[in-house]
């Protein structure tokens, strides 16, 4: 069972994220983006992936760099959404079956 501080911490964080979506979009309606901001809104979510992965880049873990190699070759031929579901699926065996 998953304690208070956890789920308050968790609903709170789900809450945060959608405001940030809320906000942009009220924000961004009714504006047309120049070429130049609108490549640096879709260029966001690879930078935010590529930081939640670069730790795994110096552990020493085999497992991590298993998960981090399977998942860059994904990165080179797949969508995000299915890089990022590889390399979490990816990261769960390996480090399950491998420690």
């Amino acid at each position: 069972m998953i304690d208070l501080t956890s789920l308050l911490t968790i609903l709170g964080m789900c809450a945060v994220t959608y405001a940030t979506r809320v906000i942009g979009f009220l924000a961004l309606r009714n504006r047309t983006l120049s070429p130049r901001a609108a490549a640096v809104m879709e260029a966001a979510p690879g930078c935010v992936l590529i930081s939640v992965i670069a730790p795994n880049f110096v552990s020493d873990r085999p497992a991590d760099l298993l998960a981090l190699a399977i998942t860059l070759v994904a990165a080179t031929r797949l969508p995000m959404l299915s890089t990022v579901v590889i390399g979490v699926a990816s990261a769960g065996l390996l480090r399950h079956f491998m420690g």
